[in-house]
């Protein structure tokens, strides 16, 4: 892996920039996750020179509070960048989720239903940084935080990024990237717009070996309306329990993480053997989920991943769109790394992609967010996907993301009002 550590920078030659000579490199990329891996990746195949930051100096270091659920409209990305194989061979499950409600189980057939995959951010994410460090294009520069940015005017040209010991380096490039997630710097730094939108949840969870629960290695979430809790089957036999409840719970979680954990997952109608099992680590928790949507762009800097949206995770969107928004800002600037148009206009295509993309998901995923109960669409639209495999098909298709929520609820509108008709009629 091509490895550069705290201040220890490599002089680069900068004579073979693509869209631009007088940089040291076509692309810095703040943040060394799924997000910012992928976009390295992508962007030094097209024939970057990218340089690849990663605050921690620890290269195996990995994102702790996450389910590593990764919706099936994300995997596959990892097909394009030859990393599924090497997935499954590190213990990664390919699962399809199955969802309970008080009218009973939501299950797509089988054969429509979406592969998403399963696999520990502790492992992901340093097979991911090891790929993108072997990158043949890509710097990866360990221990460097951002501290500021570069400007030429109004423009971003670059970031200023200091090791543990103070020691700052300034990084030049057409394209900043911020893939540092929900509380990115690079956002803060920019002055990008943003939205913000409350969480009325709290989310914990914890990996316990033992039994597996028995719909394994499918996933399986209950929406106990509102409180919501899962089970993720995943690698070395473990499952990852989680539970993303009102705040009114917290006093409980924060009283004893573990047992409050177990005690809302074996409660569950047709419940996981939680009980049977050992937790192998402690419980994580987060209290604070605000929701953010900032602006994708500005001139000389685009955002990924969560620092683009960082948005409820109760629905495990965020590694697949980490994965995805990383896809598209490549494709969308492909262009101009081969200078056929300028580094604008494809990040105006990246921009609008991201919106059409994702504008429908989030905004059901705010209004969820709040900790509402289920509205009475919702209910029939549940009711009806329980009765009627083309509704519960479509419901798995927005629920894993290969798929916008508005056309396919219009689409499948018709036989949601037959399957509850018919349900009337029959009581």
């Amino acid at each position: 892996m091509n490895i550069k550590r705290e201040g220890k920078m490599a002089t680069i030659d900068s004579s073979s920039g693509i869209l631009s000579d007088r940089a040291d490199h076509d692309a810095v990329v703040v943040g060394a996750s799924l997000a910012g891996c992928t976009t390295a990746m992508l962007l030094a195949r097209a024939g970057a020179r990218v340089a690849l930051v990663e605050k921690s100096p620890d290269p195996a270091a990995y994102k702790k509070m996450c389910s590593h659920f990764v919706q099936a409209s994300g995997v596959p990305v990892f097909e394009r960048l030859g990393l599924l194989e090497p997935i499954m061979a590190a213990g990664g499950v390919r699962t399809r989720f199955h969802a309970w409600t008080q009218w009973g189980w939501i299950e797509a057939p089988p054969e429509q239903a979406g592969l998403c995959l399963n696999l520990r951010r502790q492992v992901l994410d340093p097979l991911m940084r090891e790929a993108a460090g072997s990158e043949p294009g890509v710097e990866l520069i360990i221990g460097q935080s951002a501290e500021r940015l570069l400007w030429n005017g109004e423009t971003i040209a670059g970031v200023v990024v200091r090791d543990r010991d103070g020691h700052e380096t300034k990084l030049r490039a057409p394209l900043t990237v911020g893939a540092d997630g929900r509380d990115s710097r690079v956002a803060e730094l920019s002055g990008v717009p943003v939205k913000t939108r409350p969480h009325g949840r709290i989310a914990y969870g914890g990996y316990f070996e033992g039994a597996a629960p028995p719909l394994a290695p499918d996933t399986a979430m209950w929406m106990l309306d509102p409180q919501w809790c899962a089970a993720f089957p995943t690698d070395n036999d473990l499952t990852f329990y989680a539970a993303m409840v009102t705040k009114d719970r917290l006093p409980d979680f924060k009283r004893n993480p573990e047992e409050a954990l177990v005690k809302i997952v074996s409660d569950v109608p047709e419940a996981p053997p939680i009980r049977d099992g050992r937790l192998v680590e402690p419980v994580v928790g987060k209290i604070d989920m605000l929701n953010r949507a900032r602006r994708q762009t500005a001139p000389g800097l685009a955002l990924v991943g969560d620092a683009a949206l960082a948005i409820d995770p109760l629905f495990g969107v965020g590694c697949g769109w980490a994965l995805q928004s990383g896809e598209w800002l490549a494709d969308a600037i492909a262009p101009a790394l081969h200078g056929a148009e300028p580094l604008a206009r494809g990040l105006n295509r990246y921009r609008r992609r991201h919106t059409r993309e994702l504008r429908g998901h989030a905004y059901m995923l705010h209004d969820y967010a709040t900790g509402r109960k289920f509205s009475p669409p919702e209910k029939l639209l549940f009711q009806a996907a329980i009765r009627d495999p083309q509704v519960a098909s479509a419901f798995d298709r927005v629920g894993t993301r290969r798929t916008k929520p508005i056309g396919e609820m219009v689409r499948i509108l018709p036989r949601v009002v037959a399957a509850n008709t018919r349900r009337s009629l029959a009581a």
